[in-house]
């Protein structure tokens, strides 16, 4: 999906011999989420990237289903996701299906020693709370609060956080994550009407290569089991890689608001899109400019998807009492809408300081057993005068 990079050491021509100050081959690896038929890279190993020592015993990590079947507005408090010191033991699914996994974390430490690799899911993770360095092959990437981080499938990485108060909100899609089709020209480049731009996109920088040898320990999730593996040598050993299938970082205070004379419907926050769902930003913005515009957003139908909204930050004209790190989820099938009063009071406003991640699923989400612990059962019932 990004545009086309390059980083360290590469050979003129691709598939073709490169060899080490000491004669040797370097290892050349594709890397595609797709196989051969879309987006890669190519990356040049000191060592080979099959170099495994030791392969452990799996243990499941699939989330447990609590309601398969639901049909009633939900919310649910985000920030009561306890912190925890491991990263990957802070990662709690809370709303689901076969397409995607909603995960909030509180990770008081990052990775530690040893690396992960996601071997089902593409993760966008958003930045919540905490700064701190995504590490991987391709070098490392710099992120703190409102940034999105979108990790292809497959992608080793190591995750350091500066302190120990963070709070993420990950997104795991079963399917490539892209940017939207009508955003985009035949050929790639993000177009005019877009609300965002290349030079918007942070790809790795500083590659560092680790020509090490040892007992490196890597953790790879694939179908709901976590395996262990050990490397007979440093995972980030690259001297050097280009092309198109990359980790890279986008904050939300660089979507630029698409506004009208009135309201506008979600469509326009579009952010990312996958296989039968996408991901929408809001951020501030003024309010339409129709003498006679309401800026609260009109009732939607909600038939042909669940809507997920995760409130990051500032006033919500169209919701009572919203909390940071809170989520709503709008089943599909019954009509959602402002809260009463919500619209009357919008009437006259100029702007809106709000700032939002929108996730809309095109198949029925099912909640996790760590959902209903965190849940607000009075919301319900919150559109009753």
């Amino acid at each position: 999906m990004p545009s086309y990079h390059t980083l360290g050491q590469i050979p003129h021509k691709r598939h073709t011999q490169f060899r080490k100050p000491d004669g040797g081959l370097y290892a050349e690896q594709l890397f595609s989420t797709e196989g051969f038929s879309s987006d890669y890279s190519l990356l040049y190993h000191v060592y080979p990237p099959t170099d495994i020592i030791q392969v452990g015993t799996p243990h499941n990590v699939a989330p447990v289903i609590a309601e398969e079947k639901m049909l009633k507005h939900r919310s649910f408090q985000g920030f009561k996701i306890a912190p925890e010191k491991d990263y990957l033991s802070s990662r709690k699914a809370v709303l689901v299906n076969n397409d995607v996994h909603v995960v909030l974390a509180a990770p008081e430490g990052g990775t530690g020693d040893y690396y992960f690799k996601n071997a089902d899911a593409d993760e966008v993770i958003f930045v919540h709370e905490g700064t701190g360095v995504l590490k991987t092959p391709y070098g490392a990437l710099s992120f703190g609060y409102g940034d999105y981080l979108v990790i292809p499938r497959g992608t080793i990485y190591q995750i350091q956080f500066a302190d120990q108060k963070n709070r993420l909100f990950i997104v795991e899609s079963f399917s490539p994550v892209r940017y939207p089709k009508k955003y985009l020209s035949p050929y790639g480049q993000l177009l005019e009407h877009s609300p965002y731009c290349e030079r918007d996109i942070r790809a790795p920088q500083n590659l560092e290569t680790h020509d090490e040898k040892g007992d490196f320990l890597m953790l790879i999730k694939k179908q709901g089991q976590l395996y262990t593996f050990h490397y007979g040598h440093h995972p980030f050993d690259v001297v050097g890689w280009d092309g198109c299938c990359y980790p890279f970082a986008f904050s939300i205070h660089d979507f630029e608001p698409i506004t009208g004379r009135v309201h506008q419907p979600p469509p326009v926050h579009l952010t990312f899109e996958a296989r039968n769902f996408v991901i929408c930003s809001f951020v501030p913005r003024l309010f339409d400019y129709h003498p006679q515009s309401i800026p609260a957003p009109y009732n939607h139908s909600n038939i042909d998807s669940d809507e997920l909204l995760y409130y990051v930050d500032g006033d919500f004209m169209s919701r009572k009492n919203v909390t940071r790190g809170q989520i709503t989820l709008h089943p599909g099938g019954i009509p959602h809408g402002p809260h009463p009063g919500a619209v009357e009071k919008s009437i006259g406003a100029r702007e809106t300081k709000e700032l939002a991640v929108m996730v809309d699923t095109f198949h029925p989400l099912k909640l996790t057993k760590t959902a209903l612990e965190i849940e607000d059962p009075s919301y319900t019932m919150s559109w009753a005068e």
